[in-house]
């Protein structure tokens, strides 16, 4: 659970950089609705790690009480931000 919760975390500030430079580069726009107004302010990539941190925390609580749900839940957040990431990097290199 500690490497699917380091991954989720890398993952998430991965996704965070990426579309900071595809906005900025004007290929690309951010695709979730609460960080829409954020991501041209200095603190966005304070609140993704701040954000995805937090939801770490929330896993691994779970994840003490219910460790298949939270394995399960943890996985495909990881699987999602795999996939987004892979997509950002595809714009960006293409």
């Amino acid at each position: 659970m500690k490497y699917l919760l380091g991954l989720l975390v890398l993952l998430n500030i991965s996704d965070g950089l990426l579309t900071y430079f595809l906005i900025r580069l004007g290929l690309g726009r951010e695709g979730n609705p609460f960080l829409l107004e954020l991501v041209h302010q200095p603190t966005f990539m304070i609140i993704k790690i701040a954000g995805v941190l937090l939801a770490a925390l929330i896993l691994w609580d779970i994840y003490r009480r219910h460790p298949k749900l939270a394995l399960w839940s943890t996985s495909c957040f990881v699987s999602l931000y795999g996939v987004i990431v892979l997509w950002n990097l595809g714009i960006l290199l293409g």
